[in-house]
């Protein structure tokens, strides 16, 4: 976050290094999932508070100092400060993601995005809207989702010093601070009750992520900014602060409705409280807890340890490292410590203080940063253009067109030229169904829905937040069904893997498969899904679900769908429920295929089969999958 080390009429504060300090390891040990603080992510609020209130103090105080604001060398010292270390960490972040991504097309065409809100400080509204679609939305997360609040702070002041340059300039000056310390108040009042309307308990982003919304913590900052004078006697208030600060950043979820409904407004006020106290009385017990020196030096690396942590955090993974919890975490925050000392005096202090700032000819520093910051959208957009897709060496890819079917429900006649297999499913069997090589011989069609599966409870544990059905996922029956009356296959073919694997609440409590009773209603959906595609006479192939690692959790353990052992229990189902079908369903084993030593795999011989940690590549599905697939396709098509 913003770091201002600038010196308003009431000068530096030590303390107030202290509680960046703070808010910024909140923040950084909420990612990491340490346990204990699960309101962590409220120490960006008092970030939020503490620009507020120095971009408010500095413009007051140069209205006092000079008669005038300079708006021009205001927004000069803000770019000098924040954006070439936000430049550097994309730029970095971009270029790993190049490498770490290059499998998956969809996180590469997002990262480019997410790439550019962040360079036009618009990555906030970035993300309300990155979720809407389902490639999105089942992504994991961005690497850049951070700079969300580097957007709502870079949007404040751009506009909030044209606010008060416009109040003082027009109105007196006590007139104008009262205005000002009015719109102040106004302004957080009507934030907060946005964040209550725009509050939805199943889709937290539009309330967590919006200038409005949030403003409230800014404003509140900015009113202590005009009042500061005002009071002196806050230690008592500014303990009770502290106690409740701690309190919320042990206790607070963002999914939380008190929390929109006004637990953000207190979170703001109490750090508001605090840093009154703070500044009016620097020899105060809390002022000088919080001027330590360890808890100042780190609140002065503390913009550069929010930029840098989230990317490391998000490609240093169990995964790539062999590492999990108390060890992962460990190389996670001497990786974010070490890169935000370099940033801070290799690139944010000679930029902004040293050699750029007084010794190069006077335009020199800005066509400098042009010229990077055109570099650095330049490798957007070249380094994130996702690579073609892997072509079969003897033909390309090609799904065949979907030929007019019979019309009517009776039971078919086999076609004597080639034998018609359609896939259904969810976005597993999409991938495996549209990336078949070339297939002369064999006719095939795609029904699968992405993003949904056939279990269609709606309460959903999704990466352990709460999730619910697409739009359209309470209807596969009828679409599956529509899909066998037109392509009237020999062979229908479901694969379904992930939504089976989920918690969904089901009589009362979050069960998942495994569990006797859940098991029980996966049964007769999975019965369900066997009648309709067989309904027209095809015979039916179960494909097992594989291992998956599509997300771990923060401390580097796999989410509960990603469980080898909820794939078992998956697979075990199928076999039960195929044995209640006798002579019509075929179950065919993928897992040791994609998973030949019994556990999850990213490469094969070299080549990648996973692009995101559930769905199979392209090359995949061409060289792995369909020459051991299509051979049985077309056997049990053969005996039907």
């Amino acid at each position: 976050m913003p770091d201002c080390h600038s010196r308003p009429s009431f000068g530096y504060s030590r303390a107030l290094d202290g509680i960046r300090a703070l808010a910024v390891t909140a923040v950084v040990l909420f990612h990491a999932g340490v346990g204990g603080l699960a309101g962590g992510f409220l120490g960006v609020d008092s970030f939020f508070v503490l620009s507020g209130f120095l971009i408010t103090s500095l413009l007051l105080a140069e209205r006092a100092r000079t008669g005038r604001i300079d708006l021009g060398a205001f927004w000069l010292r803000r770019a000098r400060r924040l954006l070439p270390a936000l430049l550097a960490m994309l730029l970095a972040t971009v270029l790993a993601g190049r490498y770490l991504l290059a499998g998956d097309t969809d996180a590469l065409g997002l990262l480019r995005t997410d790439a550019f809100a962040a360079l036009a400080y618009v990555a906030n509204w970035r993300m309300i809207f990155r979720g809407t679609g389902y490639a999105a939305a089942t992504a994991t997360a961005s690497p850049l989702q951070h700079t969300w609040s580097l957007g709502i702070e870079e949007q404040f002041y751009l506009l909030w010093p044209l606010l008060v340059a416009g109040l003082l300039a027009w109105l007196a000056a006590r007139r104008a601070r009262a205005a000002l310390l009015g719109f102040c108040l106004v302004g957080a009042v009507i934030s907060e009750v946005l964040c209550v309307v725009l509050f939805r308990p199943d889709s937290i982003g539009r309330a967590y992520y919006g200038t409005d919304t949030r403003a409230q913590a800014l404003l509140i900052g900015a009113a202590l900014a005009v009042v500061i004078g005002a009071r002196r006697a806050l230690g008592i208030a500014a303990f009770a602060a502290a106690a409740i600060t701690l309190w919320m950043w042990h206790a607070a979820s963002d999914q939380a409705g008190w929390m929109y409904h006004g637990g953000l407004t207190l979170a703001a006020l109490a750090t508001a409280v605090i840093v009154a106290h703070v500044v009016t009385s620097p020899g105060a017990v809390l002022a000088r807890a919080l001027s330590v020196p360890p808890l100042v030096g780190l609140g002065r690396i503390s913009y550069g340890v929010y930029l840098w942590h989230w990317p490391l955090f998000t490609f240093v993974t169990a995964d790539s490292t062999g590492l999990s919890r108390w060890p992962l975490l460990a190389v996670r925050l001497v990786g974010t410590l070490g890169v935000a000392v370099l940033s801070y005096y290799l690139i944010e202090q000679p930029i902004r203080r040293g050699v750029l700032a007084r010794r190069l000819p006077r335009r020199l520093p800005a066509a400098i940063t042009a010229g990077v910051l055109a570099a650095v959208i330049a490798v957007v957009a070249v380094g994130t253009a996702p690579p073609p897709a892997p072509r079969p060496a003897a033909a390309p890819v090609i799904v065949t067109v979907p030929r007019a079917a019979p019309s009517g429900k009776a039971s078919r006649t086999k076609p004597a030229h080639e034998p018609r297999v359609t896939f259904f499913g969810d976005s597993v069997a999409w991938v495996i169904g549209t990336y078949l090589p070339a297939h002369p011989g064999m006719w095939t069609s795609v029904r699968a829905i992405q993003g949904c599966g056939i279990a269609t409870l709606p309460d959903i544990l999704e990466l352990g937040t709460p999730h619910t059905n697409y739009p359209g996922c309470t209807s596969w029956e009828q679409r599956w069904q529509r899909g066998v009356d037109r392509d009237n296959p020999d062979v229908s073919v479901i694969e379904l893997n992930r939504w089976e694997l989920m918690d969904r609440r089901y009589q009362g409590t979050y069960q998942h498969v495994g569990d006797p009773a859940y098991d029980e209603y996966l049964g007769e959906q999975l019965d369900t899904a066997i009648g309709i595609a067989g309904s027209r006479g095809a015979a039916v192939v179960l494909l097992t679900a594989a291992y998956t690692h599509r997300s771990e959790k923060p401390d580097g353990s796999l989410y509960s769908e990603d469980d080898p052992s909820r794939v078992d229990a998956w697979n075990s189902l199928l076999r039960v429920v195929a044995a209640r079908h006798p002579g019509k369903v075929t179950v065919l084993d993928i897992d040791p295929l994609v998973c030949p030593d019994g556990r999850f795999t990213w490469s094969i011989d070299g080549m990648r089969v996973r692009s995101d940690g559930l769905h199979y590549t392209p090359a995949a599905v061409q060289k792995i999958i369909a020459p051991w697939l299509l051979p049985r396709l077309a056997d049990i098509a053969e005996g039907q």
